[in-house]
């Protein structure tokens, strides 16, 4: 059985479950966990407030400048004023993505 993931293969990339904390003390990824709703999300925090975008912008970059994706690639598709949110990262595949969470999850 397949361990559960924040990570769906969707039409030429995939789609990625994350709760995002703004205003914390530093910007890092630190876990995969699961949900009282059943689904499983990317855990992480970046230290920008949650105002016009900016948190979400901090969101892209740190996964950006963490996974070396070009920023281009990321869309919030739901949840833009919401701490949980989607987003799609085109061009990838979902093994990659698995990859590159483990490793950011271990630092």
């Amino acid at each position: 059985m397949l361990s559960p993931s924040p990570v769906t293969p969707w039409n030429g990339g995939v789609r990625l479950a994350v709760k995002l904390t703004p205003k914390a003390a530093r910007d890092q990824i630190s876990e995969v966990a699961p949900e009282a709703d059943g689904g499983v999300v990317l855990k992480a925090s970046v230290t920008t407030v949650p105002e016009d975008g900016k948190a979400n912008a901090a969101l892209i970059a740190l996964l950006s400048k963490r996974w070396k994706i070009a920023k281009s690639r990321f869309e919030i598709v739901s949840g833009a004023t919401d701490r949980r949110k989607t987003l799609f990262i085109a061009d990838a595949s979902p093994e990659e993505l698995e990859r590159l969470i483990a490793e950011s999850c271990k630092r």
